[in-house]
Formats: C-alpha cells, structure tokens, sequence
C-alpha cells in the first residue's frame, strides 16, 4: 500500500511519455513543442504541494492529507480528461501535481510512525523496490492505453489508480499519528525554519546543486520522447528503450548503498557530476558530428542511461547531505528542500525545453551546462567543510 503511495509520481509522470504526440496533435497541432510543458505542470504542483504536506500531516493527521491529496488529484485528473485546450491541460496538471504530492511526503511519515530501525529500512526497500519497477512499466502501460482507449483513457486509468489506493487505505490503515503527537500549524516557526536552512552554507550549496540535478532529469524527461520520435525514429519502440533504461538506471540505488560508505556523499556526488561531465561532452561531440544511424541512437541510449544512472547517485545524496545539520527540523527541512529543488527545477527547463531543434544538442547541452555548474558548487562545498573543520580545530 505504502509502495503504491509512493508511486504515484512515477507513474503520473511516466505513463504521460507516449501520450505526448498524440496529445500535442488533439490540443496544440500548431505549437507541438509545448505538449512536454504538461510533464513540467506536474513538478511544478508537486514541488508546491511538498512544502506543505509534511507540516499539514504533522498538524492534522496522515490519513486526512492523504485523502485530500487523492481527492485533488482525481478531480484534477478528471479535469484533464476533459479538457479541449493546452491551457486547461496545463491548469489541471499542476494542481494533478499539487494532489500527488500529498501521498508521495505523507507515505514516508507513515513508514516512520509505524516501524523503527531494521523493520522500518526493511519496508523501505520494498518500497523502492516496487518503485523502480513504476517506471519501467509505465510507459508501456501508456502506450497500451492509448492503442485501447487513445489519450484521454490515461487520466481514466489515474483515477482508477487513485481510487484503488484511498479504498484500500481507508480499509486496512488506521491513522498512524494520534492526536496527542501532532504539531500545530505555526506560521512563524515555519519562517524561521526556512531562513535557518538558507542560512547554513552546506545546505544551501546541496539546495542549488540538488535543484541542477533535478533540473537535468527533468528536462530529459521532457525531450526524450520528442528525440526519440523525431531524430531517431523510433516513437513504436520508445516504451520498451524507456523502460530497459529505468531498469538498468534502478540499480542505481544499490550501487550508491555500496560505494558511499566508501567515498562519502560528497565526494560521490562530485564524481558522479564529473563523470557526466566527460559523458555530455562526448555525447555534444557525437550529436554535432551528425553520427548516421544506428551509432548516433545507440550513443544516446548510453548517455540517457548514464543519465538517469546519475540520479540514483546524487540526488539521495544531496538530500541526506542536506538534511544532516537540521536534524532538530528535519521534517520542515524535508519539505522545503524537496519543494525548492522541485519547482525552481520545474521553471528552469521551460525555457530549456523551447529550444528543441530537432536534434539532441539543445538537451546535452543544457545537462553540460548544469553539471559543469554542479561540479564547481561541490568543489565549493568541499573548501567550506574545510574551512569549517580548520575553524573548528
């Protein structure tokens, strides 16, 4: 039940991929290139609706933000089935995304209210388990969709899918919060909490590089079907590539369990975000170069795989690294971190996206661009620790 919570995102965003052309064709036939801004519309809901879920949990119960959060999602679903423009589309996702964000903070709660230690990490890596397999699946989920039904009949299968979830949690999960643990809703603290956070340069450097991470899977996730229809022809087979990929790409996180103990999460990450470095300046060399098929896709397979490879091993990261000085609020430092990198994300790649030509230098450019950028923000994060340990000594 908690995996399914938790994977609401996944496949909100993911089963969207091969309905794009489509919808692009039915809503915006004249400014086709607009049709990945409803990938955008989600995040940017759902980074707004991260912010507030965890305190509104803490204040009302878990239960109650979840069943709003589905509620809003439904509706909003229901909408976007309806819709006849772009606009209206656009409208409906972000609030799609506002909704969603309710049982993706809310369900990590849960698992903390209800199991501690050995137990609770045990149910955790059943959850990530079943959420690896979300985005594998997705797509081809979508695609048969849309052979049935077209596009409209996959904001049929969301409300099928929330539906299922606030039923089956309505049944079998009681409130996990009790009344006499909950935490009013203040205002004020909140402020303070927020200006705590920016004010800690560690932090605040994870906060900026965590939002480039972000920012480069999105943007991915927004060109990838274009790219995959447009300059390699292959928009039939997209799905099954997508879903290889995640798959490769989801082993990601058993990797980074392995090797940061080793390395530690700085050091990690700043290898990660030098490696992709080296990845996108070949793979841009690659794409002015015009390579002739199959060598240019195959090219791109790897550097998408690498790609998504990448995120399983900064943005863990980047958010534990985040996390490690608010320990004493870190359920408002989960929110605000989480919905800062999401939405500032979310509004970095619009213009990004706009740039499309056809080709894939426009999206490996940008991912050069923002991991170089990275790369320099851990260096600096590695001199402030420094500085911090001599000042210490």
């Amino acid at each position: 039940m908690i995996a399914m919570l938790f994977a609401t995102i996944a496949f909100s965003m993911d089963a969207m991929l091969p309905a794009l052309p489509e919808i692009a064709a039915e809503l915006a036939p004249d400014m086709a290139q607009r049709a990945p801004l409803i990938l955008t519309a989600f995040f940017l809901g759902m980074g707004i609706g991260t912010f507030v879920a965890g305190p509104l949990s803490d204040a009302y119960g878990r239960r109650t933000v979840v069943f709003v959060g589905l509620a809003i999602y439904i509706i909003s679903a229901a909408v976007a089935w309806y819709s006849s423009t772009l606009e209206i589309m656009l409208i409906a996702r972000i609030f799609q995304g506002l909704g969603a964000s309710g049982p993706r903070v809310v369900s990590a709660a849960i698992i903390r209210d209800l199991f501690v230690g050995r137990e609770m990490a045990r149910i955790i890596s059943f959850v990530m388990l079943v959420f690896t397999l979300v985005p594998v699946l997705a797509p081809a989920i979508g695609a048969l969709i849309i052979s049935v039904s077209g596009w409209r009949g996959i904001f049929l299968a969301f409300i099928i899918f929330a539906v299922t979830i606030a039923g089956w949690m309505a049944i079998r999960l009681p409130e996990t919060l009790p009344v006499e643990r909950r935490r009013p809703l203040r205002l004020r603290l909140m402020w303070v909490a927020v200006v705590e956070i920016f004010s800690h340069p560690t932090v605040r450097i994870s906060i900026l590089v965590q939002t480039l991470a972000m920012s480069m899977l999105i943007i991915t996730l927004m060109l990838v079907q274009p790219i995959y229809s447009q300059v390699f022809d292959r928009s039939t087979s997209f799905p099954f590539w997508f879903g290889g990929i995640a798959l490769v790409a989801g082993s990601a996180s058993i990797i980074n369990a392995l090797l940061v103990v080793r390395y530690g999460m700085r050091r990690l990450v700043t290898i990660t975000l030098g490696a992709q470095i080296l990845l996108s300046g070949a793979m841009l060399m690659f794409s002015l170069a015009s390579l002739t098929e199959p060598y240019g896709f195959v090219a791109f397979v790897v550097w998408q795989t690498c790609l998504f490879f990448q995120a399983g091993l900064t943005l863990g990261n980047l958010n534990a690294i985040a996390m490690e000085p608010m320990g004493h609020i870190a359920g408002m430092a989960a929110s605000v971190t989480g919905a800062f990198s999401t939405v500032i994300a979310a509004l970095v790649v619009v213009p990004i996206s706009a740039l499309f030509d056809g080709t894939t230098t426009p999206l490996v450019m940008s991912v050069l661009f923002m991991a170089a950028v990275g790369f320099a923000l851990m260096l600096q994060m590695g001199r402030v620790e420094a500085q911090q340990t001599s000042n210490a000594a």
